[in-house]
Order: C-alpha cells, then structure tokens, then sequence
C-alpha cells in the first residue's frame, strides 16, 4: 500500500518534470518566433535604408563637374524620368514595406483616403472604419501631414501584432508559471493528503487486526464461563462487552473501504444510538430526540452511522462539562435529510467552524483530536454528505448540521 503512494508521487514528478521542460519548450519557441519577426523587420528597413543611399551616392549627370559632355534635351528628359521613377519605387517600397502597422490615411472629418493592414468586412465597411479610426484615436495620437495646398492629411495607426505580443509575453509568462506553480502546489497538497488518508486507513486497518485475537479468545473464555458455576448476570455484562468490542474492531476495519450501503432509517438509528448513550454519559445529561412521523431513509452503514451519533454525543457531553441538553432534531426533506445535533455547551467561534474536523484539533488536555475528523470522514465518503457548525453562540452551545441524500428505493 505505502509503495503505490510513492509509486504515484514518482509519477506525478515526472509529469511535472515534462510539463516544465513543454513550458520552457514554448517559451523559447515563441521568443525565437518573435525574434525571427523582428529580424525580418529589421531586414526590410535596411534594405531601404541601403536603397536610399544608392540613390543619394548615386552620379548626377546633370552636375556632375567631371562630365563635359553636353547633354540633349531627349537626355536631359530621360534622365529627369529615371530620377523619379527611382524616387517612386523607393517611396513605394517604403509603403508596402509596412505589413504589420494597422494605418488609416483620412483628410478632415475623417474621410478615409486609404488604408493598410486593416481587414475592411464586406458589410457595413463605413461604420467599420469610423469605429476603428475611434479607436486609433484612443491608443496612439494621429501624424499630421502638410499638404503644400494647405489641406492636412491625418495617419490614424495602432500598434502592430507583433508589438502586442511582444508586450503581453511578459504577462502570459507569468501566467503560465503562477498556474504550472498553483498545479504543483495543489498537486502536492492532493498528494499529501491522499498519504495521510493512507496512513490513517492503514493505521485503522492494522487496529481492528490487532483486537481481532484478543476478541476471539474473550468470546472462547465467555462460552467457556457458561458451562461453569457463575451468576449469569456477570456472563451478560462480559457478553454485552465483548459484542461491543466487536462492533468498535468493525467500524475500524471498515474505514478507508465501500461499506455496504443499505437503506436505512435515519430516525430509527438515532433513536437506537440515543438510548445506547443515555446510560453511559452522566445522569445530569438529556438526551431527546425530535424524529418525524415518516422513515427517513438513506443509504448508509448502520454501524459506522451509528459510531458517528456516538462521537457526536460525546463531542457534545465535554462542551458541556457532564451537564445540559442534547437534541438531535431530523427533517425529512424530499431530496434530503437534515440531521441537526443541538448541544447546551460553551459553544465554536465563528473562526473556529472549520478547524474544528481537522485532525488534531481538540480543546482537551488529553484528548487526540480525531472524533470529529472521523465523524467528517464518514459522513462525507457517501455522495452527497456533508456535516458542518450550521450556528454557534459562545456560552450558549452550538448546532451541528447533517445533509445525506435521501433515499427513493
């Protein structure tokens, strides 16, 4: 049993080993990938930058002071037309150069001239454009342009896909570490946890083994005592411990199993476990018990159930010092059965509501802290079970709130 918990905990770190390696995989892959985008941007600006400088080192034959050659007037014309035609390819080069910045040209009142790598639906393209030309306004200013007739043009632009994720990188970095950390932690709680349930089966298990001998040698010894010359009310008392030593060994040997689950009648079970309690705990305590009229069945294991209303009661016996009132109260819901334990003690904090079924917790000198984590363990290994502090009052008790689901046959 211990080798398959470290045999799963060794496997969960290989998991986690992998999926560190996947993120570190991802990470460099995207950084390469944005870094390849820039590398082809830079590209493109020097090849324009190198084209500009072809152009401006470029021999002008029209002043060139080493040429003496008269040119004609078809030259001149010629060479005029090379000229622009050199400028326009650099300018164009430069406009297409631009594949990733969103831009929209607009005159005044935002009528549109052009635009780039702006993707324009086929319906509604004007109430497109308004709407994106608001929005530019809201992340970068426009760029005036002169116009030599007086009229301004205005560049309306948004930050490239390649900047947005250059700048929300660092974001989902993080996010993907904080939730690979937060998948560790809980995964390393789940882990503990499901050690520590190991432990506390194991622990329960190995108990209800150990009383099994001594048990059958009691119940050798009291068959041996009948056929002796002894009161018979001695025999009884001796049998009455015997059977409830053998109960105790199988609600250990049951903890951490699928018990049998059979309906049972809540009310009928509290009734049973009430009267049990009634002559064990201290005379100045009253045990009452407010049951409905109908059966109010669930399924469940009358012996570990059983064991549960006998934790509660005594949980409620010590917050009462030996004295006061003890109810437990069922309503018998349509879908569920609400089991409410009422106690005339000293009461739970509010801070404390939870705490209280941690194992360990007690408020005793001597105590061990387990009968309420076992009665929570219990309850809640069937579907739908729950037990929790429904209210407190500090110096005037506190009420304990059972749901099981009900049971329809």
């Amino acid at each position: 049993m211990t080798k398959n918990i470290y045999d799963s905990r060794q496997w969960w770190t290989y998991i986690f080993i992998l999926i560190a390696i996947f993120i570190v995989i991802a990470t460099v892959y995207f950084s390469n990938s944005l870094s390849k985008k820039l590398a082809e941007e830079e590209r493109n600006k020097a090849e324009v930058w190198a084209e500009a400088m072809n152009i401006l080192t470029a021999p002008d034959t029209l002043d060139s002071p080493g040429d003496r050659t008269p040119l004609s007037y078809a030259d001149l014309e010629r060479k005029h037309i090379e000229t622009e035609f050199t400028l326009m390819n650099l300018i164009l080069k430069i406009i297409d150069g631009n594949t990733s910045i969103p831009t929209i040209l607009c005159v005044e009142n935002d009528s549109v001239i052009s635009s780039k790598n702006v993707g324009i639906p086929e319906k509604d393209a004007e109430i497109f454009m308004k709407n994106k030309i608001r929005e530019f306004k809201t992340i970068n200013s426009p760029i005036v342009i002169k116009i030599d007739d007086g009229m301004d043009q205005y560049l309306y632009y948004d930050d490239s896909a390649l900047l947005k994720r250059l700048l929300m990188f660092p974001y989902v970095q993080l996010s993907v570490v904080f939730a690979f950390i937060m998948l560790s932690f809980f995964a390393l709680i789940s882990a503990k946890k499901a050690e520590q349930n190991k432990v506390w089966v194991g622990l329960s298990k190995e108990t209800a083994h150990q009383l099994g001998t001594p048990i059958s040698s009691l119940i050798a010894w009291v068959e041996y005592l009948k056929t002796k010359d002894i009161d018979g009310t001695y025999l009884k008392e001796m049998e009455k411990d015997v059977k409830r030593l053998e109960t105790v060994a199988d609600r250990f040997s049951k903890i951490g199993s699928n018990p049998d689950m059979l309906p049972l009648n809540i009310s009928e079970a509290i009734k049973v476990s009430c009267e049990y309690m009634s002559t064990r705990v201290s005379p100045k305590v009253k045990i009452s018990a407010k049951l409905p009229d109908e059966p109010a069945l669930v399924l469940m294991n009358e012996s570990l159930f059983s064991w549960v209303i006998e934790n509660l009661t005594k949980n409620a016996v010590d917050a009462m010092e030996g004295q006061g009132n003890i109810t437990y109260h069922v309503e018998n819901n349509t879908k569920k059965v609400y089991i409410d334990v009422l106690d005339t003690g000293k009461g739970i904090s509010k801070s404390r509501f939870k705490t209280i079924f941690n194992p360990g917790y007690t408020t005793k000198a001597r105590g061990w802290g387990l009968g309420l984590s076992l009665v929570k363990r219990i309850i809640e290994s069937y579907p739908g079970g729950k037990i929790y502090v429904k209210n407190s009052e500090i110096g005037k008790g506190a009420t304990f709130r059972m749901e099981l689901r009900k049971y329809h046959g």
